[in-house]
């Protein structure tokens, strides 16, 4: 087993020399990620927004789920789409188990509660704000929903980077409907924890760090797009 100096020299230099099994892992993890983001915010912005902007039956208990789901264990989230996936689940037989299909709907999972909670306490903010003087203009709440979302962009982009994050650095859920299958479904987290067990510490070092400055990128970005709210906004 390499000493930590060296593992985190050899670390850099697949970093710096793009080492090809390096690339693969970030890409995948990459994709996986943001169809998981995207997936999240089809289905949350606008249920959070419909969440914020209409009572209905049985609306405190979807309010109340998103809220529980906001900390749905991983490895919880994981064994109900591979219950879902597996062969003799509902959905058996479309054979996604141990696809990066199936890691993206278990992430989805993961995010999109997030992202439906955020979006309803921001565009309910704007919807209390704004309300009577959308109803002075004879505006519906159907078609207040788009002008409220977009008015809320800054502050949604921010919950959309808190839902990436959330998707990039899991570990338990991807795991057991991925497989951590070299090539075909091995992503940062896994092959992480992978690596190490393995005692391939630059590997591990490496994909650390791409991981370190990726949660870093998407912090200060969300801090950024916070910053100019607040000034756009006064």
């Amino acid at each position: 087993m390499p000493d930590t100096d060296n593992a985190f020299q050899a670390a850099l230099d697949l970093i710096l020399g793009l080492d090809p099994t390096l690339l693969g892992i970030v890409a995948l993890s990459l994709q996986v990620s943001l169809g998981a983001v995207l997936v999240g915010a089809l289905i949350g912005l606008p249920l959070g927004a419909a969440l914020a902007l209409w009572r209905f039956p049985g609306r405190g208990l979807v309010v109340t789920l998103l809220n529980a789901f906001m900390g749905l264990p991983p490895v919880v989230a994981g064994l109900l789409v591979y219950l879902l996936l597996s062969r003799a689940g509902p959905l058996g037989e479309l054979g996604l188990l141990f696809t990066p299909t199936a890691m993206v709907i278990a992430q989805s999972l993961l995010v999109l509660p997030i992202i439906a909670a955020l979006t309803r306490d921001h565009v309910r903010s704007l919807w209390d704000e704004y309300r009577e003087q959308l109803h002075s203009f004879g505006v519906t709440r159907l078609r207040a929903m788009p002008s409220l979302l977009w008015d809320a962009r800054f502050a949604l982009m921010t919950v959309i980077l808190a839902g990436f994050g959330r998707a990039s650095a899991e570990v338990g859920a991807v795991l057991i409907v991925g497989g951590n299958i070299e090539g075909v479904t091995r992503v940062m987290t896994t092959a992480i924890a992978l690596e190490t067990s393995k005692g391939n510490l630059s590997l591990a070092l490496g994909l650390g760090l791409v991981l370190l400055g990726l949660v870093a990128l998407v912090n200060a970005t969300a801090y950024l797009v916070g910053e100019r709210a607040r000034r756009k906004l006064g």
